[in-house]
């Protein structure tokens, strides 16, 4: 099982690469949505997590952008940022593509446990 972590946040993304490589699953890491759809189009991971409120390329378009070539990868929204003004980021990704969503901060064992059910979830759709 492999993961792409897109977050801009280098201490939150090498946390949850740190995390997700001690329950045993290959990590792939980006800075950013520019870079994230690069490796996620190279790499073609099993599953993506990606935050929301990131320079360059912001994760509700990189979730579009990811969706428009792979409408079945999972794909875990997270965000700290929760709501500025009327906008709630996590419901909006929710609504283009993400197939669950975090605000941060999480629980550990809850991404753990969510990644892998993705995971498996999808393989059973491919298989069936």
């Amino acid at each position: 099982m492999q993961v792409l972590v897109i977050d801009d946040d280098v201490a939150v993304r090498q946390t949850i690469a740190l995390l997700l490589e001690d329950a045993g699953i290959e990590v792939i890491q980006a800075a950013d949505g520019k870079e994230g759809f690069r490796a996620f189009q190279r790499a073609r991971p099993d599953l993506i997590v990606t935050d929301i409120i990131m320079p360059e390329k912001e994760g509700i378009q990189t979730i579009i952008d990811i969706r428009k070539q792979d409408p079945k990868l999972p794909i875990i929204a997270i965000s700290g940022g929760g709501r500025i003004g009327n906008t709630d980021f996590l419901e909006i990704a929710a609504r283009l593509g993400a197939s669950t969503t975090l605000p941060k901060p999480f629980d550990p064992e809850v991404l753990v446990d969510l990644v892998r059910k993705l995971c498996d979830d999808a393989k059973r759709a491919a298989t069936n």
